[in-house]
């Protein structure tokens, strides 16, 4: 192996870089690129490396540095590649679009394992770019049964990523509970405002002169975990809400594009209900 990531997530004391770039030395493994972070609050060091130079034995070097770290120290070697995604969606189509034709042209950071749906409004759409599509309808189900069913079939897959591309559903406490910091959703607000439902209405009745998107993990405090990337377009008086949403679904397409690169090429840390994002 001719290229090595390291992420490196431990409590702060001084000398962590000068341990790391000891250890990895003495793999002849060459620091080519490295960011790292300390938040002073927490106490928390983060740091993400790439090396050149061959590395046969990925557990001793990974012995070797949690030795020299903190106690607790959250180490990973090159992880995997391309990060699978499971997508689930409602009915509107933009997000998913955008996801589905990145993956058919071969982004080499994702690969699109399951679209779910709760109509079943996506699926022709879907299975045209031959990704299987699965409907979970929530009629005449509890919402512990519409999880469990959801659940089955991501267990078929064992996704890296759950994305709620415009999924218009609230999931429980104990079902984010088996993808902790691994959901992402897309928000249609420039978070904190307008959390929740119909965020563009309530922009026009407030006549916001700036509309946005926003990607974040899911917490189970609505629209309220880490923010993983934003972004906001100028608006005025003339715009409808009809506008609104035409304009914003542009953004939303490119933030979350933006978030999903972010995570999947392993430049995004969380630290408390904060992200540190290594562009």
């Amino acid at each position: 192996m001719n290229s090595t990531v390291i992420l490196i997530q431990c409590a702060d004391r001084t000398g962590l870089v000068a341990s790391v770039a000891k250890v990895l030395a003495a793999y002849s493994l060459n620091i080519e690129a490295m960011r790292e972070y300390v938040d002073v609050e927490a106490s928390l060091f983060f740091a993400r490396l790439s090396c050149s130079g061959s590395l046969s034995d990925g557990q001793h070097l990974l012995e070797d540095l949690k030795e020299k770290l903190p106690q607790d120290a959250s180490v990973i070697i090159n992880p995997p590649s391309p990060k699978k995604l499971a997508v689930l969606v409602t009915k509107e189509y933009h997000c998913l679009g955008d996801i589905l034709s990145r993956n058919f042209f071969k982004t080499p950071e994702t690969d699109v394992c399951a679209v779910i749906g709760n109509h079943d409004y996506l699926r022709d759409f879907t299975e045209g770019f031959n990704v299987p599509y699965y409907h979970v309808t929530t009629e005449d189900k509890s919402k512990e049964a519409f999880e469990e069913e959801v659940q089955q079939i991501l267990d078929r897959y064992n996704p890296d990523y759950l994305v709620l591309a415009k999924f218009m559903r609230i999931l429980s406490p104990e079902f984010l509970a088996h993808y902790p910091n691994r959901v992402i959703n897309i928000h249609h607000s420039f978070l904190p405002a307008f959390a929740g439902a119909h965020p563009y209405r309530r922009a026009f009745e407030r006549g916001v002169k700036l509309i946005g998107a926003t990607a974040h993990f899911v917490t189970p405090e609505l629209d309220a975990g880490p923010i993983i990337s934003q972004q906001t377009i100028k608006i005025d008086h003339t715009y409808t809400v009809a506008q609104m949403v035409e304009a914003g679904q542009e953004v939303e397409k490119t933030v979350l594009n933006r978030a999903l690169k972010l995570v999947a090429r392993d430049q995004v840390f969380i630290s408390g209900n904060k992200t540190i994002v290594f562009e």
